[in-house]
């Protein structure tokens, strides 16, 4: 099994943290915000992974470099100064990726879900979505969960995607643009009963403003002290 990691964001919400530094590379801990994503998909022994770059991004291939002492093998797909979007960015990456399902992980996101390599697409689905409780950033949520099914209704939309999900190469058999966000074919899918998803309980954070990773470091302060 392979697996992505988006890290093409321009970060820009950070404000003059991501000036010099991809925000990938925000110091969480002992750690980068990315090689926490690395190890925990290594964890669930996911070691071929793809990441998309841009902003800064040869900063993040030096840092990194082929990821051998990290444990993991890393192709990187450079967009330059002409970012894909997310939606984008997965279909260019998919020649290396494979005809199979991926991991798809998010760059900015921290969270002790346990990826479960042996999740599997039931017949017809495109995709199996990771959700949390809605956070006070996205209080009108992404989705809903009905028996293990995602649904999109039109309002009460309770839960979040996290960033973290099973995607099938197929979601994207019918895309005829280049640059496009990947939210909008999840809603499409959603609607037509074409993803499952289940909820993480577990401690989860987007790292997107600098007053989150203020946050997030105060969360995992407290649990050395603990």
């Amino acid at each position: 099994m392979k697996a992505m990691i988006l890290a093409a964001g321009r970060g820009k919400r950070m404000g003059s943290l991501t000036q010099n530094i991809p925000k990938p590379l925000t110091k969480i801990s002992d750690f980068t915000i990315i090689e926490h994503n690395i190890l925990k998909l290594k964890e669930a022994g996911i070691t071929n992974l793809v990441i998309n770059i841009s902003w800064l991004g040869n900063k993040i291939r030096q840092y990194l470099d082929n990821g051998s002492n990290l444990g993991v093998s890393i192709t990187y797909l450079d967009e330059s100064e002409n970012m894909l979007g997310t939606g984008g960015g997965i279909l260019n990456a998919l020649p290396h990726l494979g005809d199979r399902p991926f991991w798809l992980v998010n760059a900015d996101v921290y969270s002790d879900f346990k990826i479960n390599p042996s999740t599997k697409l039931r017949k017809g689905d495109l995709g199996h979505l990771i959700l949390v409780p809605n956070p006070p950033h996205n209080s009108s949520g992404d989705f809903s969960l009905k028996d293990s099914r995602i649904i999109y209704p039109d309002n009460g939309r309770t839960l979040t995607f996290s960033g973290m999900s099973l995607i099938s190469p197929k979601l994207f058999s019918f895309c005829n643009e280049r640059i496009f966000p990947l939210e909008p074919l999840l809603e499409n899918f959603a609607k037509e009963d074409r993803l499952s998803g289940e909820i993480n309980k577990d401690f989860w954070m987007d790292v997107g403003t600098q007053e989150r990773l203020g946050d997030l470091k105060r969360e995992l302060t407290n649990r050395i002290n603990r």
